[in-house]
């Protein structure tokens, strides 16, 4: 017979009132009394009217929870003797948190690969007033009414029983063949429905690509300074990321050429529309020579488009893919820009072949996105919304644009150098001084106002003394007292 239990109103903690039903209560509990060592193998309970007077509940209740633990295996019934404790359970370790301490360090029983965030962690302690963001449209300007009608509509549909099943695991052909209608007459793309696949962002687009593109040893050329996220998911394929250097066009082909000739590489990345961070547009000569060196060196070249739709000539420069030369692109892009970044659907164009082993692999990890919306947002092309609202913020930025210089001339004359973006919705200040940006944002969060640091886009170590300041989201206000403040801690 085992030993007797000491009374249990001050071992169970029993709540009345909340979610978790009483006899669960009381199961775990019991549990843990036997996680923590402190109940061992073959030790009895008390019997069921006892407890129950034990610990002011009915008898059912005990009755149930022991049958749960009996049940689950924690505790087993010795005719005519009552319940005990399983004699079958391994020996737990006595100890204070013995529960919490086994449960970490049992992560010590096995090997795995660590990841850290691409970004900075989000701020919980208090929002900050002001933020300069990297580069994101203002959702306050999204077509995002007309989308939930289209939700709601395609959902409600009698046919919406299709819907609820397993769908295209390239997405759904409605909104595939709204973007090969869109990249042909907007980006001069042609990219049938075969060619394309939906993913949640681009960011999803880029992993997939990078999984299919690369395997361990392979090298990746990227541009430096950087998109950090880019080079995170290249290393976690197993490539060697060589960082290339950027001059006044973007990235320098004739440094990636005596790269070339060292070793074989098999992609480079680059965001020749605007470049990230420094928002520099490539122009057509470099595009050029840069598809001449992928054709000659026989790498693929990986662009990714991330914000098409925001720029400020007269006419957007076409896509890198959009060349008669270009033989050995793949083509990634998102509408998370362009309606708002919470609407996750990015999508990757390549070679038929390509885009069928990405699309296979794409089930491994996520069967399908989401068949309702991309059927709403398809709805939204189809009829003219999308693009109607990209024209429309368009010139609500160029005029926050315009304000920025402003005030960027105002106070940092002296401080800082800028060149006005041709497009995007960022700015890439250059600071006359050595400045920490870690150090600087630090600083400013203190005072209420948000930006990213620029240390994690180098790929070199090499100190970039310069910040990414995105302004799409801001009013006259907050930009002009953000910027104030920010050049009263350089002169500091």
């Amino acid at each position: 017979m085992g030993q007797m239990l000491r009374p249990w109103k001050t071992i169970l903690n029993i709540e009345l009132g909340t979610e978790k039903a009483v006899f669960q209560q009381i199961a775990d509990g019991v549990i843990a009394e036997i996680l923590n060592g402190r109940l061992k193998a073959g030790m009895s309970l008390p019997g069921s009217r006892i407890l129950a007077e034990d610990i002011s509940v009915n008898r059912k209740t005990v009755v149930l929870a022991y049958e749960q633990l009996i049940a689950e295996g924690w505790l087993e019934t010795v005719y005519k003797k009552g319940t005990f404790v399983s004699g079958k359970l391994p020996k737990q370790k006595v100890g204070r948190k013995q529960r919490n301490e086994d449960s970490i360090s049992a992560l010590k029983n096995f090997s795995f690969t660590a990841y850290h965030r691409g970004s900075p962690a989000e701020v919980l302690s208090e929002v900050p007033l002001i933020v300069f963001n990297d580069g994101l449209p203002d959702v306050k300007l999204a077509p995002l009414d007309e989308l939930a009608r289209a939700y709601k509509r395609i959902f409600q549909q009698k046919a919406r029983w299709r819907m609820l099943g397993y769908a295209n695991e390239r997405g759904e052909e409605r909104l595939r063949s709204a973007i090969s209608s869109m990249l042909s007459m907007d980006r001069a793309l042609s990219f049938n429905q075969s060619q394309i696949c939906i993913t949640r962002g681009s960011q999803m687009a880029l992993y997939l690509t990078a999984q299919v593109l690369l395997k361990a040893g392979d090298f990746v050329a990227i541009e430096n300074p950087g998109y950090r996220p880019a080079f995170d998911v290249f290393q976690h394929a197993g490539a060697t990321v060589i960082p290339v250097g950027l001059d006044e066009q973007g990235i320098n082909v004739r440094q990636l050429e005596e790269i070339c000739k060292l070793q074989p590489i098999k992609a480079v990345y680059v965001t020749p529309h605007h470049q990230f961070p420094t928002t520099r547009s490539m122009k057509a000569d470099r595009r050029l020579q840069l598809l001449n060196l992928s054709n000659h060196y026989g790498f693929a070249i990986v662009e990714d488009d991330y914000d098409h739709d925001y720029h400020f000539g007269s006419r957007s420069l076409q896509p890198l893919a959009s060349y008669s030369v270009a033989h050995n692109v793949i083509y990634i892009s998102s509408l998370s820009k362009l309606i708002a970044p919470a609407v996750r659907i990015g999508y990757v164009a390549g070679p038929e072949a390509f885009i069928d082993s990405l699309a296979a692999l794409r089930m491994t990890i996520d069967r399908q996105g989401d068949p309702v919306m991309e059927n709403a947002v398809a709805e939204l092309m189809e009829e003219g919304l999308v693009n109607k609202h990209a024209k429309r913020a368009l010139g609500i930025y160029r005029e926050r644009r315009t304000m920025m210089a402003k005030y960027l001339d105002l106070y940092m004359k002296g401080l800082a150098d800028y060149e006005l973006p041709e497009g995007g919705l960022a700015f890439w200040l250059v600071f006359k001084q050595p400045v920490n940006t870690i150090q600087l944002a630090e600083q400013l969060l203190k005072n209420g106002v948000q930006v990213i640091s620029t240390e994690r886009f180098s790929f070199d170590e090499q100190p970039l003394n310069a910040l990414r300041l995105g302004y799409a989201s801001l009013g006259a206000e907050e930009m002009e007292r953000g910027i104030r403040l920010m050049a009263a801690l350089l002169i500091k």
